[in-house]
Order: structure tokens, then C-alpha cells, then sequence
């Protein structure tokens, strides 16, 4: 019975020992199929991230033209308006600047200081009267 014991002990080493190497060959195999897919299928899946980065990088690039051409034309719109308002102060700032003149002029003019215009005439009227006397001078 001894025998009988130990030669059922051996067989199933023996077929625990086979399933072992059985399963060992099989997930070689296993691993090998996987990186010859991968070899095969993994330049065509890099392929396809290129195209699809690609057509990422194109949207993204309009995207930013878009927004970049609309920030110009606000940036126009704001230049125009800018100019606008500055020729507009610049108006006002004329007609004040004339009115304090003529508001300073008439103040000295009641005080009895003379304009500018007063004292061109008058200096022309004695550039006559000079040249008027010269000419008297000279005859006799």
C-alpha cells in the first residue's frame, strides 16, 4: 500500500510540474504576441496621436488668431475714441484759452494798460512820424 501511496504522490508532482510549465509557455507566448501587437499597432496608434495632436494644435491656433484679431480691433476701436475725445478737449481747451484773453485784455483795457494791438499801432504811427521827420530834417 506504501508503493501505491507514493506512486499517486509522484504522478501528481508530475502533472503539477507539467500544468506548471504549461501555463510558464503559455504566458511567454502570452508576452511575446503583446509586443509583437505592440510593435505592429503601436506606430500606427502613434499616427493616429500625431493626426490627432495635429488637429488640436489647427483649432488652437485659430482660437488664438481669433482672439488676438478681436483684441486688435477693440484696441483700434479704443485709439479712434481716444482720438475723438482728445481732438474734443483740445476744442475746448481753445475756447477757454480764448475767452480768459479776452477777459484779461478787457480787464488791463478798463485799468488803462494798452493791448498788444494798441502798442503795434502806436509803434507804427512813430515809425512814420520818424520817417516823416527825417525827411524835414534832410530839407532844411
Amino acid at each position: 500500500m506504501a508503493k501505491v501511496i507514493l506512486k499517486k504522490k509522484v504522478d501528481v508532482e508530475t502533472n503539477a510540474l507539467g500544468d506548471v510549465k504549461s501555463y510558464a509557455r503559455k504566458i511567454w507566448l502570452a508576452g511575446l504576441g503583446a509586443y509583437t501587437k505592440v510593435g505592429q499597432e503601436g506606430s500606427e496608434y502613434v499616427q493616429e496621436l500625431i493626426k490627432a495632436g495635429q488637429a488640436v494644435e489647427k483649432k488652437g491656433k485659430k482660437v488664438v488668431t481669433e482672439k488676438l484679431e478681436a483684441a486688435n480691433a477693440e484696441i483700434d476701436e479704443a485709439k479712434s475714441e481716444v482720438s475723438t475725445f482728445k481732438g474734443k478737449v483740445e476744442l475746448q481747451l481753445d475756447k477757454v484759452e480764448r475767452a480768459f484773453d479776452t477777459r484779461i485784455a478787457s480787464a488791463l483795457n478798463r485799468i488803462g494798460i494798452p493791448s498788444k494791438h494798441d502798442v503795434e499801432t502806436l509803434s507804427a504811427k512813430l515809425d512814420e512820424l520818424t520817417a516823416l521827420l527825417e525827411r524835414v530834417a534832410r530839407k532844411s
